[in-house]
């Protein structure tokens, strides 16, 4: 979470991500006041690269929800479409070599 760094009127001039002499209050990222100082001094691309950042851990939610909906038989992992398969079992193969202990680099890429 942030830190927020104010002017003398109150209003946020700064974003930290360590408390400071100058910004001691802490905000989450989701606060409606970060979201106006990021729109007001922040490009799009900014924003942009910001959002994708929060779909990392999204997607990551997203993975281990359907996990446990297919283990408790709530749902089946085939009638899911066969495109949305196809990525899940992609990234759950890129996370099984990235756990392995013998990972080499190459492996990866």
């Amino acid at each position: 979470m942030p830190f927020v760094e104010r002017s003398a009127d109150g209003k946020i001039i700064a974003l930290r991500t360590t408390a400071g002499p100058n910004a001691v209050e802490e905000k989450s990222i989701n606060d409606e006041e970060i979201f106006s100082f990021l729109k007001d001094n922040l490009d799009n691309n900014f924003i942009k690269s910001l959002l994708a950042h929060t779909d990392t851990g999204l997607i990551r939610l997203l993975e281990d929800l359907i996990a446990l909906l297919t283990k408790k038989n709530i749902i089946l992992f085939t009638e899911l479409p066969e495109k949305a398969q196809e990525k899940i079992i992609e990234r759950e193969k890129i996370r099984e070599k990235i756990s392995s202990p013998d990972i080499i680099v190459d492996d990866i890429l």
